[in-house]
């Protein structure tokens, strides 16, 4: 019998700390899945720059708006959050189209937004974006 409090107490032990692994796992998941973020995507117009700072085939991450914009062709741009859809955090830096999340080591296919190496999952928001008055501007219209 006194084999049996210490297997107990191991048993309980292991319990108490799987559960306490399950809310860390818990903490790093998301149920919108556009992590932490409030709001992923310009909620006014934001000026962003000179259309001509995106050259054709490229992509440029505007980190105090928040956007990453690309340039397909000529005169046509496509826009996305430049907020991780894992944790939340902001992409700090775009390199061969690729947007880099300095958090988990995320990666984003900035001509699609589509997630291509996790641990998101979840392709980044679309940002409307025109050109206006020879300015990029992101955002919804007003």
């Amino acid at each position: 019998m006194s084999g049996q409090p210490a297997a107990r107490r191991t048993v309980l032990k292991g319990a108490a700390l799987a559960g306490v692994a399950g809310l860390g796992v818990a903490a790093c998941s998301t149920d919108s899945k556009l992590g932490h973020a409030q709001t992923p995507t310009p909620t006014a117009p934001v000026e962003l720059g000179a259309p001509d700072e995106v050259p054709v085939g490229e992509s440029k991450l505007y980190r105090e708006q928040r956007v990453i914009v690309t340039c397909p062709a000529k005169g046509q741009y496509k826009a996305f959050s430049a907020q991780c859809t894992h944790a939340g955090c902001l992409l700090d830096k775009v390199e061969d189209n690729e947007g880099h999340c300095p958090c988990h080591g995320s990666l984003f296919d900035t001509t699609t937004g589509k997630a291509v190496h996790g641990p998101a999952t979840v392709p980044l928001p679309s940002v409307p974006v025109r050109v206006e008055g020879g300015r990029l501007v992101a955002g919804p219209e007003v």
